[in-house]
Parts: C-alpha cells; sequence; structure tokens
C-alpha cells in the first residue's frame, strides 16, 4: 500500500509509517501545487496530508478515478479540504481533534497573558536596545485575574482554555455556541454572540470554513469593549482580517493575539506594523508531544483503511 505524507513528520511517526506502509515523502519548501496534489491522487493508496494542501473540488474533479481512498489529515482543522468532493469521489476524510486540544489551549491562554501584559512589545523594546530601566507607568497593561473571558466555541479546545482560565486566573466564563451546552464543565454562562463578545477577553475556537467564515467579522468586532482584547486560535478565515485591522487601527478595541491569519503564511503588513498586536507562526500544537499524537492518531486511520475497520476519526 503506497502512503503520500505531504511534509516531514516527527521521526517517531515517520518510523512507523514507514514500517507498515511505502512511504512517498514530499520534503520540498513551499506548498503543493494543483498538478502535485491530483498526483498523489492518482499514484496513492492513502494521503496523510494538512494545513495548506488545498484538496479542492477541481483538484478532485482533475482525477476521475483516483487510487486513493484516504485523506488522513494531519490535524484537527479541514477547512483545506473540500470534504464533500472527497466524498464524492469515494475518498474518506479523516483528522486528528483530541490530540491538539491541550496544546492548542496552551498558547491560546499564552496569547491572553501576551496581549494583556504587552509581552511581545517589552521583547522587542528590550531587544532593540532601547529599554532604559524600570518606570512606574512604563508599558502598563491590563490584568487578567478576575476579569471576564468570552469563549466562542465551547469545543474540546474552548472548553480546555475556560478550565485553565476560570479555575487557574479567577475568571468569569461566559460562551457562545451554536447548540445548546448541557454541561460546560464548570462554571460558566452559555450566551449570545453579543454578550461573549463583550467580555474583557474574547477567545475565538471555532472550526474554519464554511458557516464559520468570518464570524468575527466588523458587526461582531463592533459588539467588543474599547479595552477588549480578541484572541484568534480557530483558523484565520474565522475573523474578517480587514475588520480586525481597522478596529485595531481605531482604538475600538485594546489588542489582539493572534496565531493564524485570513490567506496564512501572508500577513499583512499592518498588522505586523501594529505594536497592540501579538503574532505567532501558527504555533498552536507545536510541541513534540502533540505532534507525535497527533501523526500516530492520522496513522492509526490509514491502517484502520488498509486493514477494512473502522476509521478511528472520520470527519
Amino acid at each position: 500500500m503506497r502512503l503520500m505524507i505531504t511534509r516531514p513528520l516527527p521521526e517517531s511517526v515517520m518510523a512507523a509509517a514507514r514500517a507498515r506502509f511505502e512511504v512517498t515523502l514530499r520534503d520540498r519548501s513551499g506548498l503543493p501545487s494543483a498538478d502535485e496534489l491530483a498526483a498523489m491522487l492518482r499514484e496513492h493508496d492513502a494521503i496523510l496530508c494538512t494545513i495548506g494542501d488545498d484538496f479542492s473540488a477541481a483538484v478532485m474533479a482533475a482525477v476521475p478515478a483516483p487510487r486513493a481512498r484516504l485523506l488522513a489529515n494531519f490535524g484537527a482543522g479541514t477547512n483545506h479540504l473540500d470534504v464533500a468532493a472527497a466524498r464524492a469521489a469515494g475518498i474518506a476524510v479523516t483528522n486528528t481533534p483530541g490530540a491538539v486540544t491541550e496544546a492548542t489551549a496552551d498558547l491560546g491562554v499564552a496569547l491572553i497573558l501576551m496581549a494583556a501584559r504587552r509581552l511581545g512589545e517589552g521583547e522587542r523594546l528590550l531587544r532593540a536596545g532601547r529599554w532604559t530601566g524600570w518606570q512606574p507607568v512604563q508599558m502598563l497593561g491590563t490584568h487578567v485575574a478576575g476579569k471576564r473571558l468570552g469563549i466562542i466555541g465551547m469545543g474540546r479546545i474552548g472548553r480546555a482554555i475556560a478550565r485553565r482560565c476560570h479555575f487557574g486566573f479567577g475568571m468569569e466564563v461566559v460562551f457562545h455556541n451554536r447548540s445548546p451546552v448541557a454541561d460546560a464543565g464548570l462554571p460558566a454562562r452559555q450566551v449570545d454572540l453579543a454578550e461573549a463578545m463583550a467580555a474583557d477577553f474574547v477567545v475565538v475556537c471555532v472550526p474554519g470554513g464554511g458557516a464559520n467564515r468570518h464570524l468575527i467579522d466588523a458587526e461582531a468586532l463592533a459588539l467588543m469593549r474599547p479595552a477588549g482584547i480578541l484572541v484568534n486560535i480557530s483558523r484565520g478565515d474565522v475573523v474578517d482580517e480587514g475588520a480586525l485591522i481597522a478596529a485595531l487601527a481605531e482604538g475600538r478595541i485594546r489588542a489582539a493575539g493572534l496565531d493564524v491569519y485570513e490567506f496564512e503564511p501572508e500577513v499583512p503588513a499592518a498588522l505586523r506594523a501594529m505594536e497592540n498586536v501579538v503574532l505567532l507562526p501558527h504555533l498552536g500544537t507545536a510541541c513534540l508531544e502533540a505532534r507525535e499524537a497527533m501523526g500516530r492518531l492520522a496513522l492509526d486511520n490509514v491502517i484502520a483503511m488498509a486493514e477494512g475497520r473502522p476509521l478511528p476519526t472520520p470527519v
């Protein structure tokens, strides 16, 4: 059985894959072209893919009779895959939801702290040799402890962030979710989008693509308080980047912490120039433990397909 892996993975995962399958690794830099992706569908039984591998309807249509029977996505988000087109072509799609939870939640809290306490700005000041010593009113930020947290999307990651913030920082938690949540696992209130957006800190945790594209648009951002801080660890297209830039530039919100971008890896110059924005290069799951767990789960799906068993985490 031929397995295509589109990015180098942790060595333990690569070794496990090679022990079981005939593996082809795409180890070139840059994102694969549509022609490359179509060739993968023609030449391999399964593809272990990830963010940036744009298996669109057009790519699927270019291969009317694909050899591939599985897109095993390395990551929870699948908005880079046209799942409906894949299914129509007889290709199953899986993801790695549980494996990403704790690492992504840790990063969400890190962005809250960095944006609230202006940590990125402070490090830039020091590294540039512009720090002249401690001053009583230098780079004043805002408390995190005891503030209100608004979670947009109370799934695994949203709950993990809520736990950290409520039990760790004594924060009041409100959340907005499209479906009712019977038990959030901690003291928290389910509210409408307007009330969640009006919290001191708003963390976006919904899946990307589909109905969630530009969920946080100019209208939603107008619901935030002038002292509010927005954190996005979901997918870049959930936030209207132009509307966010305008809200920050006009002082309608205090700050933002971003790990994802609408057109990544492109990050607008306007965002890069703002001192009140923390910018990270999509590090949500960038822990060895998380990436190994993601790889093992993706590989478990490939093995299940090869053995004719139900897929552990179908999309």
